[in-house]
């Protein structure tokens, strides 16, 4: 396997630097390159999606009034622990709102938790049974998979923003929020400052909505790609066939995996949080 032979070509850069390669459609030729796709991302996103909803789509199904089983009694308790948060953050029909919040919980929590798996199992098999050199199987540490999770967050904010406020009520948002409305009058100075402060407060949501989209998706990436390069760094110790060695990747492995499951649910908890955040906001009349 390419990443073993690393340990003896080029040491744990070489070994780090195979396992940060992604499984991609063509070589990459830029820093922004629209037709480069990350096989990888893409197919553990929509496999840790289908392990979420069959199961859950399952439990609805088989759900019972009596006695609820272990699987249904978990997934009701998550439920109404989603639905009390949701309550929290946004003054509004909770129908699709919750739902919604449920599924980016627990789709992103499966996405993380990829990462506590041994970090050479996927890509060994990926080598041995399918010929697939690279493999890179944790989405949420690559830009596209938590940016393309925040522009859809995006997209929905846009969404209810419209369907609250209608496309005039939106619009006017826009060019009053933050500073609020401006007095008109005959005066022509207050036609100029009332444009002048038209364009600012457009400029001032264009920042905050870019803003709190890029903050949504970095923050995600950032915590989890430096759990991954932590994990690489200790999978590395066990390339030194020494006790110390040996005995000092068990120890840091175990310990860090234990550590790494409360970033794991943090992560997906705070992602849902502020998905709830803008939304609730699209609720709010400025």
């Amino acid at each position: 396997m390419a990443s073993e032979g690393g340990h003896e070509s080029g040491g744990m850069s070489e070994y780090i630097s195979h396992h940060l390669t992604y499984l991609s459609n063509q070589v990459q030729g830029a820093l922004f390159d629209i037709n480069v796709l990350h096989l990888d991302t893409i197919f553990f996103s929509i496999l840790c999606g289908l392990l979420f909803l069959i199961p859950f789509y399952l439990a609805a199904r088989r759900s019972t009034a009596g006695v609820p089983g272990r699987f249904q009694a978990f997934v009701e308790m998550l439920v109404e622990f989603v639905e009390e948060q949701a309550k929290g953050m946004v003054h509004g029909k909770l129908t699709y709102i919750a739902p919604l919040a449920l599924s980016v919980f627990v789709w992103v929590a499966l996405m993380n938790a990829i990462d506590l798996l041994p970090v050479d199992l996927l890509p060994w098999i990926a080598h041995n049974v399918f010929h697939i050199d690279y493999l890179r199987p944790l989405p949420t540490a690559d830009l596209n998979g938590t940016f393309g999770i925040a522009i859809g967050v995006l997209l929905l904010v846009f969404y209810y923003n419209i369907k609250i406020k209608g496309v005039g009520g939106f619009a006017h948002q826009w060019i009053t929020a933050p500073f609020g409305n401006v007095k008109l009058s005959a005066n022509p100075l207050t036609w100029v400052g009332f444009l002048l402060l038209a364009v600012v407060n457009i400029l001032f949501t264009i920042i905050e909505y870019v803003g709190a989209t890029f903050s949504h998706g970095m923050r995600l990436f950032g915590n989890m790609y430096a759990g991954e390069l932590i994990f690489f760094l200790i999978a590395g110790l066990g390339g030194t066939a020494t006790v110390l060695g040996i005995a000092m990747h068990l120890v840091m492995g175990s310990v860090w995996a234990l550590f790494h499951i409360l970033i794991v649910l943090l992560q997906a908890f705070i992602f849902m949080m502020l998905a709830l955040v803008y939304i609730g906001q699209a609720h709010e009349h400025h």
